[in-house]
């Protein structure tokens, strides 16, 4: 393991690979601020409305307002740069945690929307500020590498977050409030003290959006790469049971034993390691076929679940099938990547449609979770998921062509 990290940061010495370390710090202690409040809202808007639908609904509000904003930010935020796009993304981070704070005090479902709509926008800031930092400051051919990195540095803080979160919760709000703002303030120093390093302008080029012409080109690409949106779906699916249903079981299994604590950021863990193994891998065919293999491995594991209520029996089954699900990221990633590779100028509608397709399994899924719920209980939710996961899997591995074939003589038309 040590030499493979030695082979993946062995570049520190260049000083672009010195801007993704550190860039990749502040959006680590951004981000772990942000996973104990992904922990801590699903939790707290359950307890105030005591509905796991009602609670899905809120909690999708906020992937409605990404949606939304991915139509809207691409013109506004064009020429700002890097450093202030994060002190936003911050400003909106903090603000959601305030409002969160504030349902203990005003318990209304108009302050949950508001503090979905501010969690909603703290995304899109930071996935602008991510995206822009990586066209401007990392060369193209190193840019695989530095997402690689910063990754790891994501996938540590969603693993660590709720491992935080759910012993601060047992302190009360306000010292779980002030863990919060300790981390982001922290990642508003380190930004401040290294502001030269990030503020570069948007270079690229970003047209004004139509958002029913692009509505229309998404579709049209749909229809042609059906197979890996719906896979795409799947894992949407998958990890919102996770971060709705996933932390209100952690917080009961915690309860039980310090070892149910775990459940959740086992479910994150081997994203960690996995991803990096993958890129040493480097699966170039057959990328479709095996993510959907993968995809039945890792619900077949969810579904085993229902086996047995021992909590180390349902932390076996969630870490064997997050190992799966960890191999099924990079490889649909690689599809997708593959179909941009062929769309010259029009790739910004396929990634446009990639963003879209998992802010709507967000928005789809946690209602619907939340009604699975309430009919068998948080436990056997997991195992619905599973067995609808593999049945899907199956019939995609049957149906699924070799090659998705994209509409070029249409697709040139859009320019």
């Amino acid at each position: 393991m040590f030499r493979l990290f030695r082979h993946h940061l062995g570049f520190l010495k260049d000083g672009v690979w010195s801007k993704v370390i550190l860039f990749s710090l502040i959006l680590f202690l951004a981000r772990l601020a942000d996973a104990i409040i992904s922990f801590w809202a699903p939790v707290q808007v359950q307890s105030v409305l005591g509905n796991s639908v009602v609670m899905g609904f809120i909690i999708s509000f906020q992937s409605v307002v990404g949606l939304l904003a991915d139509l809207v930010f691409p013109k506004i935020l064009k020429s700002v740069r890097v450093r202030r796009l994060i002190y936003f993304g911050l400003a909106m981070l903090t603000l959601t945690s305030f409002f969160l704070v504030s349902s203990y005090y005003w318990a209304y479902i108009s302050i949950f929307l508001v503090t979905m709509a501010l969690w909603g926008i703290y995304y899109e800031f930071i996935a602008f500020a991510s995206y822009q930092f990586m066209g401007s400051a990392v060369p193209m051919n190193l840019r695989s590498g530095a997402w690689g990195i910063m990754g790891v540095f994501i996938n540590l803080a969603y693993f660590l977050g709720p491992l935080i979160a759910a012993p601060l919760l047992l302190q009360g709000h306000l010292i779980t409030e002030g863990v919060i703002l300790i981390f982001i303030s922290s990642a508003f120093i380190l930004l401040t003290l290294t502001k030269n390093m990030h503020d570069a302008p948007m270079t690229i080029d970003i047209t004004e959006v139509n958002p029913w012409i692009e509505l229309k080109h998404w579709l049209t690409l749909s229809k042609h790469i059906w197979p890996a949106i719906i896979v795409t779906m799947l894992l949407g699916f998958i990890d919102s049971t996770f971060w709705t249903t996933g932390t209100i079981w952690t917080e009961k299994l915690s309860h039980e034993s310090a070892w149910g604590g775990l459940f959740l950021p086992l479910y994150q863990m081997p994203s960690i390691f996995i991803g990096l193994l993958m890129a040493r891998w480097a699966i170039s065919k057959g990328k479709k076929i095996l993510s959907e293999k993968m995809l039945i491995v890792a619900g077949i594991f969810l579904a085993g679940i229902a086996l047995s209520s021992k909590i180390s029996w349902q932390l076996t089954m969630v870490f064997l099938s997050s190992c799966a699900l960890s191999v099924c990221y990079p490889l649909v990633e690689g599809v997708y990547t593959d179909i941009v590779a062929r769309m010259g100028k029009e790739k910004k509608e396929m990634i446009g449609l990639t963003s879209s397709t998992l802010n709507l399994a967000y928005i789809i899924w946690p209602p619907i979770a939340g009604a699975i719920t309430l009919a068998v209980g948080e436990r056997m939710t997991f195992s619905v998921v599973g067995v609808l996961t593999v049945l899907t899997a199956l019939v995609l591995l049957f149906v699924t062509p070799k090659k998705l074939r994209l509409p070029q003589e249409e697709i040139k038309t859009w320019d």
